[in-house]
This record gives structure tokens, C-alpha cells and sequence, in this order.
């Protein structure tokens, strides 16, 4: 027995890297997978550039080399067919509101129902912000964050019908955030506002749908994946070990067993967010009020330079 035994997922950016991990796993623990994959390159542009001889840059070590023609969705479903699993591949943009609302239907219409959405389609451009577009922030918004709202907007309406026809539901959302959000990195503000609202999403969705019988919570996760592997210096420090049979910590596949339980009937968390990588995994705390000073009206300019350092340390 799988511990996703008859239920159904979708798992967007699910042609590479951590999503295609995800799908894989949650496929090998009985669930129906609905693998979505536009192709774009790790910026959000064109296609992924191919390697000589048709292998792309995310195929992994001992994969066969493909046709670049292959679209990426197409291989992760024949990998969890040909494994005994069942999958479909979809191509609609999680950006775009009708094809959010298309991505739900397929499940439901091919599966006959849903249970699991794992946002996790991602682009990223590094800019410092005096050198950003708006190109740039409108294409890392648009696949971070509102890729994350469509298709869970639409999931959750599909839930609420099924509670307001009188079935019980037993739903997940997964969402995908970075410590770019949550910590602050410099060159990502575009990238870490993202990430930093589907944080903010996270805990409202697991608040407003509770009573759908709908938790929702978000990983931060650390692994190799094309966006390490375009970052300066990221490269070299996520490489595989050079040791055989050493733990590879950045291995993607690290990531996926916390999604499989998020995912589960046996889980009971929700508006939660949890850093993964490698073998830990970590909660992080949501912003909360610490020092405090206070007077017993209101404050004047000069109070205020006197004690304000002092509390923002």
C-alpha cells in the first residue's frame, strides 16, 4: 500500500529538477499525477537550451538522451508509466486564469477528482533593483507568485463544491518557497517578494480553507536544481559528492518525502512553513513582535532617536 493510494495530484514545474522529484515519488506512493510543465528556460524565456546530441541541461546522470523536441512533461510521465504508475502531462501556463482553471479540470476529468496541488513552477532572474525591468519583475511575479494563486484558487473552488455537495474532503496544497522571502537576499527583491507572499499566502489559504477540510502549507527547499546551477557560485557547492556511495545532500530527491506526507491523509499540519534540505528539516517562525518600548502618550521625533537603535539593535 502507497501512501497516496488513491489519490490525485498536481504537481506544477514538474519537468525538472524538485518537481519532477516530487512527481516521481508521489507517483511510486500510489498517487495519480498530473505533471505540468510549460519548457521555458530557468528565466521564464523560450525553451531550455539543449546539450549536444538532444540531452538537456536537467536530464539526470544515467537518463536516456532524448529528442530536444521532447517536451519535459512528456519524459517525467513516461518515467512514472513505465515505472507502474499513472500520470498525464499538461503544458497550460499556471500563470494565466483559464488555464489555471483548465489544469484543475484535467485532473478531475481524466481522474475523476483532486486532492493534492504542489505549487512549484519557478523562474528566477538575479538583478540588483537598479538594474531591473519591468520585463523582469513582471515575469518572476507573474510564475512565483500568481502561478501559485491560480492554480490553488481554482483547486479550492473545485473543494468547495465537492463540501457543499456533502462529501468529505481530505485535501493538500504545497506551495514552494525561499529563504530569498523569508531571510532576504541581494540581487532577488523581485525573487524574494515572490516568495515572501506565497509565504503570506500560505498561512491565509491554510486559514480561509480549513473548513473545506483543505491544509495548506509551503517547504523552503535547498537543492540542486537549474536555478543553482545559473547562480555564481551555487554550482560548484551543490555539486554530487565526489565519494561514491556519500550522502548527496542537495539531491532534489531529499526534498520530495516531506511533500509525499504534507500530501497525505495522515498529515495533519497546515499553515506551516518548513525549510528542507538534505536531511533536515526545519520550521520557520513567522514574524512576530519582540522588543517593545513604550511611553505613555504619544511619542516625540527626538523620544524616538533617543530609544529606536537601542531597539532595532
Amino acid at each position: 500500500m502507497g501512501e497516496l493510494d488513491g489519490r490525485v495530484a498536481i504537481v506544477t514545474g514538474a519537468g525538472r529538477g524538485l518537481g519532477r522529484a516530487h512527481a516521481l515519488l508521489l507517483a511510486a506512493e500510489g498517487a495519480c499525477v498530473v505533471v505540468n510543465d510549460v519548457d521555458r528556460a530557468v528565466d521564464g524565456s523560450g525553451p531550455p537550451d539543449p546539450m549536444p546530441g538532444g540531452q538537456r541541461l536537467d536530464d539526470a546522470p544515467g537518463q536516456a538522451v532524448v529528442s530536444e523536441r521532447r517536451r519535459s512533461a512528456d519524459r517525467v510521465v513516461e518515467e512514472i508509466r513505465a515505472a507502474g504508475g499513472k500520470a498525464i502531462a499538461s503544458t497550460v501556463d499556471v500563470a494565466d486564469w483559464s488555464a489555471g482553471e483548465q489544469l484543475v479540470a484535467e485532473a478531475v476529468d481524466t481522474f475523476g477528482d483532486l486532492h493534492v496541488v504542489v505549487n512549484n513552477a519557478g523562474v528566477l532572474r538575479d538583478r540588483a533593483l537598479v538594474n531591473m525591468s519591468e520585463e523582469d519583475f513582471d515575469v518572476v511575479l507573474d510564475v512565483d507568485l500568481k502561478g501559485h494563486v491560480v492554480p490553488t484558487r481554482f483547486a479550492a473552488a473545485y473543494w468547495r463544491s465537492q463540501v457543499k455537495a456533502g462529501r468529505t474532503v481530505h485535501a493538500s496544497v504545497v506551495n514552494t518557497v525561499s529563504t530569498s522571502g523569508l531571510v532576504g537576499n541581494p540581487g532577488q527583491s523581485h525573487y524574494g517578494a515572490a516568495k515572501a507572499g506565497v509565504a503570506a499566502f500560505t498561512l491565509i489559504c491554510a486559514q480561509e480553507l480549513a473548513h473545506y477540510g483543505v491544509r495548506v502549507n509551503a517547504i523552503s527547499p535547498a537543492a540542486r536544481t537549474r536555478m543553482t546551477d545559473t547562480s555564481p557560485g551555487l554550482a560548484k557547492l551543490f555539486a554530487p559528492p565526489g565519494e561514491p556511495g556519500m550522502f548527496d545532500r542537495w539531491d532534489p530527491a531529499n526534498v520530495s518525502p516531506l511533500v509525499v506526507y504534507l500530501a497525505s491523509k495522515r498529515c495533519e499540519v497546515t499553515g506551516r512553513v518548513l525549510a528542507v534540505q538534505g536531511g533536515t528539516i526545519q520550521l520557520f517562525e513567522p514574524w512576530t513582535l519582540g522588543a517593545t518600548v513604550e511611553t505613555a502618550g504619544r511619542w516625540s521625533i527626538d523620544e524616538i532617536a533617543e530609544v529606536l537603535p537601542g531597539l532595532a539593535g
